[in-house]
């Protein structure tokens, strides 16, 4: 069983955000899948809090899966479906057999800032056919693993459903405040197609996918003891397909 210290620090915001945003759907059974579930401890205390929902935890990585599987075991859990091996950059069809509109909500947490080399030229390809989208080449290094979440969640998500995104973003290219600079610098250093993504970029991936952005609810994180705050955003689209 794995364990995240920011995973522990973090669930409690994140959560009410999403108590928030799916109340006025508390009264019928909802089915949410979670895209890089992690260690597990997101998504257990999310189906402790709101039962109503049906749980899809998933991730690409063996441990992380046996981590999920040891924290449902744990809890007793009742709403959490065994984990799924799932690549939210492989096309749609591919994820964990997962059918068209069938999911009510997908939730995405600090998973948009990493992306490989290799799906970013698949992004590139995809995005050069749409005309109306203007986008400059510094996003392109993270463009491809965005456009398989949102890609995916266009045909996944049922009408009216939500992707909702957590993590850090830039604005119009540019990232405020330093500490946020500094995390965008560890990632490239860390991987130089990593980055933190542009809510202006999400915004028209989203609108290209049958989505339009519905909110976004800022929050200050606290760095373990440390008195550096930190800035995230939950991005909502609701999908209206037009």
């Amino acid at each position: 069983m794995l364990l995240s210290p920011q995973a522990e620090r973090n669930w409690e915001s994140v959560c009410s955000v999403l108590e928030d945003v799916l109340e006025s759907q508390s009264h019928r059974q909802l089915f949410a899948l979670e895209l890089g579930s992690g260690t597990g401890q997101h998504i257990i205390r999310f189906a402790q809090k709101m039962p109503f929902v049906i749980w899809q935890p998933s991730d690409i990585k063996e441990d992380s899966l046996e981590s999920i599987k040891a924290y449902i075991a744990a809890t007793q859990a009742k709403t959490v479906l065994p984990p799924v091996h799932l690549d939210a950059s492989d096309p749609w069809e591919k994820w964990a057999g997962l059918s068209h509109n069938s999911c009510d909500v997908i939730i995405s947490i600090n998973l948009l800032q990493y992306s490989s080399f290799k799906t970013a030229q698949v992004g590139l390809v995809a995005y050069k056919s749409t005309e109306e989208l203007e986008i400059s080449p510094q996003y392109f290094i993270y463009l491809s693993f965005s456009q398989g979440v949102f890609s995916g969640a266009g045909q996944i998500l049922k009408q009216n459903g939500l992707l909702i995104t957590y993590g850090v973003y830039a604005v119009n290219g540019i990232i405020t405040p330093s500490c946020n600079e500094k995390l965008d610098e560890e990632l490239r250093k860390m991987n130089p197609d990593w980055g933190l993504p542009d809510i202006d970029v999400l915004r028209q991936l989203a609108y290209g996918n049958g989505m339009r952005m519905e909110r976004i609810v800022s929050h200050v994180s606290r760095l373990g003891g440390d008195s550096t705050s930190q800035q995230h955003a939950f991005y909502t689209c609701n999908v209206s397909f037009f």
